[in-house]
Formats: C-alpha cells, structure tokens, sequence
C-alpha cells in the first residue's frame, strides 16, 4: 500500500506537473479533472468538491456536491506523455463532505460486493479479455468506421495494419504496471484483442478503467481512432470482454479440478451467474448495440448455458487443474466493469450459497439470451440480487438513463426500414 509521501516524493524526483484524478459515471464512462502537484495536500484531505450530478450525466437526479478520494495505489505516470512535465494519473472513491463512501458510485456497488464475500472467507481474481476496433479519422480529427486492412484472425504484417499501435499500446501499458499476456489482431477487420492479467476483482475493473483511457489515448498518436463500441461493421464480428474468474478460499483455488472432474463450487458459481444472466446483460451489454453482437452468433453466446469446450457457450469452464477457472464470455467492450464484475460475482456466490446446479454442458434448456436492451432492462428490473446489490434508487436511475436510450433508438428511422419498406409499402 502506497501512502501520501510515497507519491509526494515520486511526483517531486520524476518531475510530474499534472494529475489528472480520475472517476467513472453511473454508466462506466470514463471523467477526469486535472490537477497540479500544489493541490496534492488538498486532494488527498478529501478537500476537491464536483457537482454530484455529474455522475448522472446532469440529469437532475442528485443536488449537491460530491468529493473525490484518489485511490492511493492508484497513482501511476502516463507514458505516452511528454516526459517534461510529466502527467500523472488516479482513480478516485466518491465521498460525501464528511468522507462517508457515495453509495451510488460504481466502484463503491463493487467494493462492497468485495467485501461481503471476504465475510465469507472468499477472494476472487478476474483476467479480462479485451477487444476493440481501430479506425482512421476523418480529415477533422473525427472517428469513422473506416479501415483500410483485410486482416484476420491472428493475421501478421503488413496484412495486418494495426500492429505497431498495438504493439505501443502494450508497451505503454507494462510500463504502467499492467502484465499483458498476449495481443493480436482479431477476426473482424480493424478489430484487435489485448488479454491481461487482472487481479483481485475491484483492482481489475480499475485496470479495465485505465486500460480503455489508455488504448484511446494511444491510438490517437498514431491518427486513429479506438473504439469499444460491440458492433460497429455491419456482418462482421463484435468486440466482447470476456472474464475469466477464479475464486480462493484460504488461498486455495475452489474451482481447481482433477482430471476432467468439475468442483461443487465451480458448478455452482456458474450456475448462480446463469440464473441472473438476462438481468446482468442490462450492465454487460449495456448499449443498443450491444445485442447485434448477441444476435450474429459468430463466436458470441445466444443461450444461457455453459461448456466445457467450444466458443458459442455464455460461460465456459477451463479445468486446468489448480488454475482451474470460470470464463465469463457475454459481455461487451461496452460493460461497466464495476457493475458487471460486482453482478457476476455476487450471482455466482449465491450459486455457491445455495448449492446450485447448472444443468448439463451445452444444454440450452436454461433459455436465450436477451435479444435487445428492452428485453434485459426488463429482467433487470424484476431481479432481486441486482437490486440488492445496486441498491433501489441507483437501480432505477440506471434504469431511466438506459430507458431513454432505448426510447431515442426506438424513435429513429434506419436505412433499412427506408429501403425495406418504402417501395414496397
């Protein structure tokens, strides 16, 4: 654990001249506000106010003021840039005045989570599997959804056009402090995974956090655009992120496996995350877009079951013996890490709690998938853990802003409909 004039000193010998103190909203996007190393003393007191509402996207739901806590371990010196006047990094925790933990912040939803399992004798790692998409810039420095590369499937140079940004990006991250295990290009065009390895579950959606501010920032140097949007080419795949878990109990893996056997905790786990599955997407799918990804069927998951081989199973199990894990496979580039890491893990500890069965692999009795964000919003809605877990007033406001998306999409009309409907029609 770092402490204050741990940073202090680091701030001072490397020369850093901006911190940029960072939180995310209600969705999981990503804000920040720069600092100077001269209102350290003040940050660290608990001393910077924002307007709360800010977290709701200024849709009037919270008056007030909120404070930002950075997270000591936190602090890291961004890479990418300049090396005079070096600028620094935090994520922060969300207090009230008095420095009592904001409820309705998403990293609290997942702390608290951490903590109630640790009640239980139980700790639990996730290693994220992470896909986006690069794409050129329009003349004005705006995104498209262009790429000029036919690359595939772990494809090489010079067919492969992304790979000296990835590899920066990589660079730059393990000079961060990340391990990264392995980077490739992925099937679609344009379309790029980075695995790394996490740890205990409210570190990694920090890292998950950071790792998105830093692809963007990143691909930006070299004139493109990273996206984390789940489906963004028409007919080709979509960007998820896969989680793999593992959960210890007195520093003991309880989903290691011998041979081909399955633990009793390792089903049950899998089995409390299938029943809360449909509410969960709300959160790990969380965008209109999010279910085009669902529905192509390319290598994303459809029903709600699991397996222990193939790629089309919502979850699988790796039995590796003592590295034994459960991969999470619906989730998008597009999740709240917080929210999705604290639901899966509260679904599949009352799996373990309740003795829970999963039903055979590969079995699709237990049901579809949500096919659009309407359908998830709705399970959310009636799913008790999610709400115990979120609490009733974040929950709903969730639910508004996600409702209101949902409304605008529902409103537009497409191309398709233009072309499918008004001739014939």
């Amino acid at each position: 654990m770092r402490t204050k004039d741990d940073i202090l000193e680091q701030i001072e010998a490397e020369g850093v001249e901006f911190i940029r103190l960072q939180f995310t909203d209600v969705l999981g996007i990503l804000k920040n506000v720069a600092v100077t190393p001269s209102q350290f003393e003040r940050i660290m007191a608990g001393r910077f106010a924002f307007e709360g509402d800010t977290l709701f996207n200024d849709l009037g739901v919270y008056d007030g003021y909120l404070y930002l806590k950075p997270v000591m371990d936190s602090f890291v010196i961004l890479p990418w840039r300049p090396q005079t006047g070096k600028v620094a990094k935090m994520i922060c925790d969300i207090t009230y005045e008095d420095g009592t933990p904001f409820e309705m912040s998403s990293r609290r939803v997942l702390e608290k989570v951490v903590s109630e399992i640790a009640e239980e004798g139980y700790m639990a790692v996730a290693d994220p599997q992470c896909e986006f998409f690069l794409f050129h810039t329009d003349e004005n420095g705006n995104p498209t959804t262009i790429t000029h590369e036919k690359a595939g499937y772990m494809d090489v140079g010079p067919t492969d056009f992304g790979e000296n940004t990835r590899r920066d990006i990589v660079l730059n991250l393990e000079q961060m402090g990340f391990t990264v295990k392995s980077s490739h290009h992925e099937k679609a065009p344009g379309q790029h995974e980075v695995d790394f390895i996490g740890g205990e579950t409210l570190s990694t959606a920090d890292d998950i956090a950071s790792f998105r501010f830093a692809v963007r920032s990143i691909a930006k140097r070299f004139g493109l655009y990273a996206t984390f949007m789940p489906m963004p080419l028409q007919g080709k795949p979509g960007s998820g992120m896969h989680l793999d878990f593992t959960l210890y109990k007195e520093g003991k893996n309880v989903f290691a496996s011998e041979g081909d056997n399955i633990s009793e905790e390792a089903l049950a786990f899998m089995a409390g995350v299938i029943k809360h599955e449909k509410a969960i997407c709300a959160f790990a799918n969380p965008t209109v877009n999010s279910y085009k990804r669902l529905l192509t069927g390319d290598d994303a998951p459809r029903f709600t079951d699991w397996d222990t081989k193939g790629e089309k199973s919502s979850i699988k199990f790796h039995a590796r013996n003592e590295f034994s894990r459960v991969e999470i496979r619906f989730p998008d580039s597009s999740a709240n890490p917080y929210l999705t890491l604290a639901l899966c893990l509260k679904a599949g500890i009352e799996g373990i709690r309740k003795s829970m069965k999963p039903g055979k692999p590969g079995s699709k009795n237990a049901g579809k998938l949500p096919e659009n964000l309407k359908e998830a919003m709705d399970a959310a809605k009636s799913d008790k853990l999610v709400k115990d877990t979120l609490g009733g007033e974040f929950l709903d406001i969730y639910l508004m802003q996600k409702s209101s998306e949902w409304d605008r999409y529902m409103k537009q009309v497409s191309d398709w409909e233009i072309e499918t409907y008004l001739v014939k029609i």
